[in-house]
């Protein structure tokens, strides 16, 4: 997974990027750059209006998030104090503001706590490329799951010691056939983000599952070219699975002063994007300002809707700031 998501020729350094394989948040409509902004201007005032405010994406793709916010702050005084760096393995893209940093890692590693971020960290369908383990339930025992270059499958070795102890904590198995997929990596991952916040708030966005939900068969599949595919480990289509949210919410912890997880449905209507239609007697008085609000609502309904876009996990962990108002309930 590793080796076809990011070794030599693997999916994610691909030129043409990955809104050419699958559809985000992100690219179904620039109201999910609105609702950032929102969320970057709560962390903003929360953290008293700090000289230097950083907004970070992590796994930007090729730049689509961090631009919509860049364009959004346009001419906004915000935009003075605004750092904006994004954290992407792939090559910078042609035509990107200069204004935005581009890197290959979140700033702080390496034990450089003093050049850790103030501000808002924003991951969004990041965990789920993480690689991970897959581990099948057998008769006699757990195996994990080898997959080779054509995609074909066979049972290996036990896990070792360290994953054993993660899926008895968070995806035990009970029944021969089951699988899941050890979290461990994304766990690490996750802790390493929260850690580079000297204050502010890290968010996670993916599709996810709980330890009372986990599903029985596991996620792991590929998408290419608009299609959901076979994980085949080649470098040719994008290999994902859903993420243990609860267990990289504990992950956080040390870091964190307070975590929350909600639905995007919930976090999206709590930062002002609901898909509610306007009044049709508005399309007698403004028929163009009603047509505009018209496309608004149907952007917002595909960003929240239930059994898609709306059923992501968002894990939110505040470091040394107080809970954001905005998405209390």
């Amino acid at each position: 997974m590793e080796r076809a998501l990011y070794g030599p020729g693997g999916f994610y350094l691909g030129h043409d990027g990955p809104a050419a394989h699958f559809r985000t948040s992100v690219h179904a409509s620039p109201l999910f750059a609105t609702a950032v902004v929102r969320l970057l201007r709560e962390v903003d005032a929360t953290l008293g209006h700090p000289d230097q405010l950083a907004f970070a994406d992590l796994a930007a793709g090729r730049g689509e998030l961090i631009s919509a916010v860049y364009e959004q702050l346009d001419g906004d005084p915000l935009a003075d104090r605004v750092r904006l760096v994004a954290v992407e393995l792939a090559e910078r893209p042609a035509g990107l503001p200069g204004a935005i940093e581009w890197l290959d890692e979140l700033p702080g590693g390496g034990g450089k706590a003093g050049e850790r971020l103030t501000g808002l960290v924003l991951a969004n369908e990041y965990l789920d490329n993480v690689p991970c383990d897959v581990v099948e339930l057998t008769a006699s025992g757990l195996r994990q799951v080898l997959v080779a270059m054509d995609g074909s499958e066979q049972l290996g070795a036990e896990p070792d010691p360290a994953a054993l102890s993660w899926l008895a904590e968070w995806w035990p198995l009970s029944e021969v056939g089951q699988r899941a997929e050890v979290g461990r990596r994304r766990d690490t991952a996750w802790r390493a983000t929260v850690g580079r916040l000297a204050r502010g708030v890290a968010v996670a966005v993916d599709y996810s599952h709980t330890r009372d939900a986990r599903p029985p068969l596991g996620t792991l599949t590929g998408y290419a070219h608009g299609r959901q595919v076979e994980p085949v480990p080649d470098g040719s289509c994008d290999i994902t699975a859903h993420v243990a949210l609860d267990s990289c919410a504990e992950a956080g912890r040390p870091s964190a002063t307070w975590s929350l997880t909600l639905s995007q449905r919930q976090a999206l209507r709590r930062l002002g994007i609901s898909g509610e239609r306007p009044e049709h007697a508005m399309a007698g008085r403004d028929p163009s300002g009603y047509l505009r609000a018209l496309a608004r609502a149907g952007q917002a309904a595909e960003l929240t809707a239930e059994g898609g876009l709306g059923e992501f996990g968002w894990l939110i962990q505040g470091a040394g700031v107080p809970r954001l108002a905005v998405l209390e309930d």
